[in-house]
């Protein structure tokens, strides 16, 4: 039974990644269900290449224009959608929620803390972001509601989740602060499905676009696929598309038994 796959990217912009490459990836990643962070463009604004593809498509813009904004796209219809968590993160196009059967999943593009001036200003509104839709979420898990949330947290949680954590320890998305709002989400039994089946180090999401550090590996691993206590038992593989090029992340996902669905 060809298992259900759920793929997450920070394409960096939506428009410019599909001039790189969004749509043939998309092609052949033979995804059922894909979440896109940092879209930065009004649904009208969505290059008529991935519009004409045949998927069922949900956007979640900022109020802003070319900034922030999410994005699900799925094989079938969801049963059900929502875009809303709180008015103060709404306006910044935060996250989507869909559910396909008894999975429900979420699309999140954690706040970066560090600021237009990169002063770590932004940091409450991340951790606020984060305090918020853990709540949301804290009955549904109480439940034992199949649930994925994926996407860019904007945070690497352990020294093993990027290159140089000792020059990191005091920059946004390293700061214990950050790391110890992440580790709230794996107190409350979340799973983080990359680091339950590949426990060793070296394998990161973002680069900086400075020059060579993605050729030299230097990364963070600041994008997830958390599963819920209940999902996690349907997860058969967890991988990281490194190759994969178009932003300054790379694709994510899981590989599901499909009967997480029924």
């Amino acid at each position: 039974m060809r298992p259900l796959r759920v793929v997450s990217w920070n394409v960096n912009g939506i428009r410019a990644c599909e001039k790189k490459g969004l749509v043939r990836y998309l092609d052949r990643c033979r995804a059922d269900i894909v979440g896109l962070q940092e879209v930065r463009a009004l649904p009208a604004q969505v290059p008529a290449s991935v519009r004409r593809k045949r998927l069922h498509q949900i956007y979640a813009p900022a109020e802003r224009l070319g900034y922030s904004g999410v994005a699900l796209l799925s094989k079938r219809p969801p049963e059900q959608h929502a875009t809303a968590l709180a008015h103060r993160f709404d306006v910044e196009g935060r996250l989507i929620s869909a559910r396909f059967g008894k999975l429900s999943v979420f699309s999140a593009y954690f706040p970066k803390g560090s600021g237009s001036l990169r002063d770590n200003s932004r940091i409450p509104y991340k951790l606020a972001f984060d305090a918020a839709l853990r709540r949301a979420l804290k009955p549904r898990i109480a439940a034992g509601e199949r649930i994925l949330v994926m996407g860019d947290f904007n945070t690497a949680f352990a020294e093993i989740d990027l290159a140089r954590p000792k020059q990191n320890h005091e920059n946004s998305g390293f700061r214990p602060e950050e790391r110890r709002a992440l580790g709230q989400w794996f107190r409350a039994g979340w799973v983080d499905t990359f680091r339950a089946l590949q426990p060793e180090g070296g394998h990161y999401t973002w680069w900086s676009q400075r020059l060579g550090l993605r050729e030299k590996n230097v990364g963070w691993r600041i994008d997830y696929v958390l599963a819920s206590p209940a999902a996690m038992p349907f997860v058969r593989a967890a991988f990281i598309h490194k190759d994969v090029l178009g932003s300054d992340h790379c694709p994510i996902g899981v590989d599901l038994n499909p009967k997480i669905l029924e």
